[in-house]
């Protein structure tokens, strides 16, 4: 059971409900995070700005790279929202994640990843050298806010309980 309400629409003040709008106008509908988070118009335009890091990385990421490295982030962290939102995009995209041949540029970007959930204090170096061959600074300092945010939303997914999107619930068993 979740530990927080979601925000409904009736109860909202102006300024929540013009992010209800526009994430309906944007999506077609909106998530239980964003429901959530939206008891705090400061929480949910921080966590908002994932989007943002996303437009920035997506270009040298590309939109599968994206997928990989939330993904890798999110079933390291054991978040059940999350993880299950990137295994539907995955299968999606008909991909098995659990048996993908990865480029050796996605592969340093998921273990980027997943070292950014396990052992933040201690990245291994040679991650970092992977990252260099394929990466400039400016580029990895951006992946890392947005495996910072990607986290940040985990956490929030996960020590709040917010309850699993319904359709996200055929992917939870995978």
């Amino acid at each position: 059971m979740s530990h927080i309400s979601q925000m409904t629409y009736g109860e909202a003040s102006p300024e929540v409900k013009e992010q209800f709008d526009y994430q309906i106008r944007k999506n077609g509908r909106i998530t239980n995070m964003k429901k959530t988070l939206l008891h705090s118009l400061p929480a949910y335009r921080a966590l908002m700005e994932w989007y943002t890091l996303r437009d920035e990385v997506e270009p040298f990421l590309g939109v599968r790279g994206v997928n990989f490295f939330c993904y890798a982030i999110s079933t390291e962290n054991n978040c059940l929202i999350c993880s299950t939102f990137f295994a539907q995009i995955l299968d999606e995209l008909n991909i098995d994640f659990d048996a993908f041949a990865f480029s050796e540029k996605e592969n340093a970007v998921i273990d980027y990843g997943k070292a950014l959930v396990s052992s933040a204090n201690n990245i291994p170096d040679q991650i970092f050298k992977q990252l260099k061959e394929f990466f400039n600074e400016e580029q990895i300092v951006a992946l890392t806010a947005f495996g910072a945010i990607m986290i940040a939303t985990n956490l929030i997914n996960t020590a709040l309980r917010v309850e699993l999107d319904e359709e996200l619930v055929p992917y939870s068993k995978r």
